[in-house]
C-alpha cells in the first residue's frame, strides 16, 4: 500500500479527533444505539446460519429477534424479583454488618495489629458510615423524587428503552448491506489491508462480545449456587455481581470473595462456612481457567489485563456508562491496530536502520 502524504495523514488525525469529539458530545444519545448495535452484532451470526439454511433474511432476523426478546423478558421476569428480594434481604441486614464490623473486626485488627483504641475511633466511624448512608439515601431519594416529577425524564427513559428493540431490529436485518456499503467506500489502495484489519478485528471482538458474555454468566451462576449451597442469605446478589463484574480481570473474584467473606462470618460467625465460601471461589476460578474460557473465549483476545482495567476505568471516566459500554470493543480494535503498526515497524526502514547502526 503506498505511503500516506503528509496531507493524508493530517486529515486522517482529523477526522479521528472529529469522531472522537462527537461520540463525547453525543453520548447520552448514542447509548440505545450503541446498546442495539451490539445486541445485533453478537447475534448476525444466528441470523447468518438460519439465512444458509434456505430461510429469507427478513424471516431469519424475526425468529432471532423473537428469541433474544423472549429471552430478555424471562431474564427480567423470573431475575428482577430475585434480585429485588435479595436488596431488601441485604437492606435488612445492613445494621448487623455495620454491628459485626464495630464489634468483631475492628477490634481484631487492634489486638493482631497492636493499635492504640484511640487509632480506631469506632464511634467516629459508626457515626461517619450512618451521616453518609443518610446522605446516599437522600441524593437517591431526590433523584428518584426529581425523575417522578419530571414528566420528560421519564419520557426520555421509556424512549430510549423502546428504541433498543426497534433499533436492534433494522441494524440486524441490514447489517451485511450496512458492512458492504463500507467496504465499497474503501480506497481501492487500501481495501486489502483495511478488509484484512476488520477481519481480525472483527474475530477479535467476536470472542469477548460472545465469548466472555457467556463466561460471566457462567461465572454468575457458579458463584450463586455455590454460595447458595453454602446457605448465604444474599447468595444470588453476590454471586451475579461476581460474575458480571468479572470482565475486568480479578475485580468480580476479589469483590465477590470479600462481601461474601464477610456476609458468611456476620450470618454464621465461624471458620467453617468462611472455607465453604473459598472453596466455592476457588472452584470458580479453576473452571474460568481451565473450562469456561479455553472453551468459550479461546485464546483470540490477546487483551493484557492491566489494558483491559485502563480502558473500563478510561472509557467510565470520559464518557460514563455510554464509555463503559465502548471500552473493550475499542480496546480489541485498538490491539489489532497496533499489531499492524508493530508488524509494519518492524519491516521499515527505521527498524533496519537502528539494526544497521547497532
Amino acid at each position: 500500500m503506498p505511503a500516506l502524504t503528509d496531507s493524508q495523514k493530517w486529515l486522517a488525525l482529523l477526522g479521528v479527533a472529529a469522531v472522537g469529539a462527537l461520540l463525547y458530545l453525543l453520548a447520552p444519545v448514542l447509548t440505545p444505539f450503541l446498546v442495539a448495535a451490539l445486541l445485533a452484532y453478537v447475534t448476525d451470526p444466528l441470523a447468518d446460519r438460519l439465512e444458509a439454511l434456505g430461510l429469507s433474511r427478513t424471516m431469519a432476523v424475526v425468529i432471532v429477534f423473537t428469541g433474544l426478546l423472549a429471552l430478555l423478558l424471562l431474564l427480567l421476569l423470573i431475575g428482577l424479583p430475585l434480585l429485588a428480594h435479595q436488596i431488601e434481604i441485604l437492606i435488612g441486614k445492613l445494621p448487623g454488618y455495620i454491628d459485626w464490623l464495630q464489634y468483631t473486626a475492628l477490634p481484631w485488627l487492634q489486638t493482631k495489629l497492636q493499635l492504640d483504641e484511640r487509632s480506631l475511633d469506632l464511634d467516629t466511624l459508626k457515626q461517619a458510615i450512618a451521616e453518609h448512608w443518610q446522605t446516599a439515601g437522600g441524593v437517591v431519594a431526590g433523584a428518584m423524587a426529581s425523575v417522578t416529577r419530571s414528566g420528560l425524564t421519564l419520557l426520555g427513559w421509556l424512549v430510549n428503552l423502546m428504541l433498543i428493540p426497534v433499533v436492534t431490529f433494522y441494524l440486524l436485518r441490514d447489517w451485511d448491506v450496512l458492512v458492504a456499503r463500507i467496504q465499497e467506500l474503501l480506497p481501492r489502495t487500501a481495501e486489502l489491508v483495511v478488509t484484512r484489519l476488520a477481519r481480525q478485528c472483527d474475530e477479535m471482538l467476536g470472542a469477548f462480545l460472545r465469548g466472555q458474555i457467556m463466561v460471566m454468566l457462567a461465572l454468575g451462576a457458579i458463584y450463586s449456587i455455590g454460595l447458595w449451597l453454602v446457605g448465604l442469605d444474599v447468595a444470588l446478589l453476590i454471586g451475579m455481581a461476581a460474575g458480571l463484574l468479572s470482565f475486568v480481570p480479578y475485580l468480580g473474584f476479589a469483590i465477590g470473595l470479600l462481601a461474601a467473606s464477610i456476609a458468611a462470618l456476620v450470618q454464621y460467625q465461624d471458620l467453617f462456612h468462611l472455607l465453604l465460601v473459598l472453596a466455592v471461589f476457588g472452584v470458580g476460578q479453576m473452571l474460568e481457567g481451565m473450562v469456561l474460557t479455553p472453551w468459550l473465549v479461546g485464546d483470540r483476545i490477546g487483551l493484557h489485563p492491566v489494558m483491559v482495567i485502563f480502558a473500563v476505568m478510561a472509557g467510565g471516566q470520559l464518557f460514563g456508562f455510554f464509555g463503559i459500554l465502548l471500552a473493550l470493543p475499542f480496546a480489541a480494535v485498538a490491539m489489532v491496530l497496533l499489531r499492524h503498526a508493530h508488524e509494519r515497524y518492524m519491516h521499515s526502514r527505521i527498524y533496519d536502520a537502528g539494526n544497521g547502526g547497532s
